[in-house]
């Protein structure tokens, strides 16, 4: 399964907003900095969705807020 995800780094809160079936808000404590806010994002949606980290992968967007990411079944 394949969801669009928009990253909001930096927040005070983490939380996942869900749009529609496929596009989801998620705001991050951490910075964009290193590669931290996208482990993050991985943490917080595994958490959402209730999968394992290992089976979410950033396809698309690594660098930027607007992102692909894949869910794949475990």
């Amino acid at each position: 399964m394949k969801i669009n995800v928009k990253v909001k780094p930096g927040a005070r809160i983490e939380e996942v907003t869900r749009v529609d079936a496929v596009n989801f808000i998620v705001s991050v404590k951490e910075p964009p900095v290193e590669g931290k806010a996208n482990k993050a994002l991985i943490r917080v949606l595994s958490e959402y969705l209730n999968v394992p980290k290992n089976c979410i992968q950033i396809l698309r967007g690594g660098k930027g807020r607007n992102k692909v990411i894949e869910i794949l079944k475990f």
